[in-house]
């Protein structure tokens, strides 16, 4: 574990104008605020060590690794394996049983902290329930529809308590007047549709990363989705549109993650059709610079990492319009949200056909990522965590 060096929570952010003190009296008799969150926990599914590992993970430890850079003693308390990194991670148990035993791994392992964040990611810790002190719910996304996808037929009366323990939880976070982050205002007005004050939402943006150097881009039409092969990420879908856009584009889908769905998605696959699997960083990048269009036909996400990730390739994306991605793609400016089935496919065959406006919207997409950078997500969130702080027991 790096060595510890204070740094002010507070430090680079906007503070309030001094009083003086011929009028309001000697600053020494002015309140004193708690101490900034020192030691921060991350209460989550899993490390980005993962092989299941998404954006999620992702988000968990640039802000992790961003906060141990500004000083912060930071512990990520997870399931699954447990990658070393410049930050504390502690596995609490396996994939299902850690929620099981996160209290005890927290108590046995961890001990105090300043600030637990709990990662609300479908299936709740319930840490207001045995947490006694400043807690900050992180929610990607609003798992209402999707567990009725994750969990149909025998298995719908999970899925009906799976939704009922989330948003019991969500907003009983609330209810103890905690705060919560969003990742996108989809999320935000997701989460006030279960009863979540709006005061008590706070909206914090994915980054992504300083681009490097543009790879050139395909000659021949080139199509990428990215993306972990699960049911609510629709490659099925998309493979079934491919087989109306094939014939009026030609080129290539490559179609780049992995996950339960893979053997399945791999026999309905028409020609054209290319699985990458997991590729690396760069590998990635270099295909979202080589293609002409991201495509992403998620049944809903939490923002859609990837879209801004393309959008610094000057790459843009079409998308449904659903939320997240419907607040990380910009209509006819950086991409196309579709309406349907055949507007997917429509403008799929559209933009294929005119590298004019792929071009334009490439370079709107460009412009519009240049807002969301890592060290921003970082202190965005690190107000979020003094505020929590701050506001505890209120």
């Amino acid at each position: 574990m790096p060595q510890h060096v204070h740094h002010p929570l507070h430090a680079g952010l906007p503070q309030p104008a001094q009083r003086h003190p011929a009028q309001h009296g000697s600053p020494h008799h002015l309140p004193a605020l708690p101490p900034p969150p020192r030691r921060i926990v991350f209460l989550a599914h899993r490390d980005l060590g993962n092989p299941a590992a998404g954006g999620s993970e992702l988000l968990v430890d640039r802000l992790a690794e961003g906060l141990t850079g500004l000083g912060h003693q930071v512990t990520l308390l997870c399931g699954g394996p447990a990658a070393y990194r410049d930050y504390r991670v502690v596995s609490a148990g396996g994939e299902f049983g850690h929620y099981l035993r996160a209290r005890t791994a927290f108590t046995r392992q961890v001990g105090e902290t300043d600030l637990l964040v709990e990662v609300c990611n479908g299936m709740p810790y319930l840490a207001n329930l045995w947490h006694r002190g400043p807690t900050l719910c992180l929610v990607n996304h609003v798992h209402t529809d999707l567990w009725k996808m994750r969990f149909g037929g025998a298995l719908a009366p999970a899925a009906r308590i799976g939704r009922r323990l989330e948003h019991w939880a969500l907003a009983g976070a609330a209810r103890h007047r905690n705060l919560l982050v969003a990742v996108s205002p989809s999320t935000a007005h997701a989460l006030r549709a279960i009863g979540v004050e709006r005061d008590r939402i706070r909206v914090v943006h994915n980054g992504v990363e300083e681009p490097g150097p543009l790879a050139r881009r395909s000659p021949e039409p080139l199509f990428v989705a990215v993306g972990r092969l699960v049911e609510y990420k629709r490659i099925d879908l998309l493979l079934r549109l491919w087989e109306r856009v094939r014939p009026v584009t030609g080129g290539r889908l490559v179609i780049v993650g992995d996950g339960p769905e893979r053997a399945r998605l791999e026999q309905l696959a028409g020609p054209g059709v290319e699985f990458a699997g997991h590729v690396s960083e760069a590998e990635k990048h270099r295909l979202l610079c080589e293609a002409w269009l991201l495509l992403h036909p998620s049944a809903v996400e939490g923002w859609g990492l990837v879209v801004t990730e393309a959008a610094t390739r000057q790459t843009p994306t079409i998308a449904f319009d659903v939320p997240g991605l419907r607040d990380s793609v910009m209509d006819g400016e950086t991409g196309v949200l579709a309406r349907g089935e055949s507007s997917f496919a429509a403008s799929w065959c559209t933009l294929a056909l005119s590298s004019h406006r792929r071009e334009l919207m490439g370079k709107a997409a460009r412009d519009r990522a240049a807002r969301y950078r890592w060290h921003r997500t970082v202190r965005q969130f690190r107000a979020v965590a003094s505020e929590a702080v701050r506001g505890w027991g209120s």
